[in-house]
């Protein structure tokens, strides 16, 4: 059994800082981690948004000394 939660967009907003309308347009252009529908509900699994953030981190992060 999959023990991953299933977040909405205000969950989303919660984790990350980033608006619940910013979510909800991502996932209508096919933009950001993965979501789907649960339902009426457009849901993100939290192991996919946190290795998103990772992915995310791991392409912007600037290395080198000061």
């Amino acid at each position: 059994m999959n023990d991953d939660r299933y977040l909405q967009a205000k969950d989303c907003e919660r984790i990350t800082g980033i608006p619940e309308a910013t979510w909800r347009y991502w996932a209508h252009i096919g933009s950001g981690p993965a979501s789907f529908k649960l339902g009426h509900r457009r849901v993100w699994r939290e192991s996919v948004l946190m290795a998103w953030i990772a992915e995310q981190e791991a392409t912007t992060t600037r290395g080198g000394a000061a």
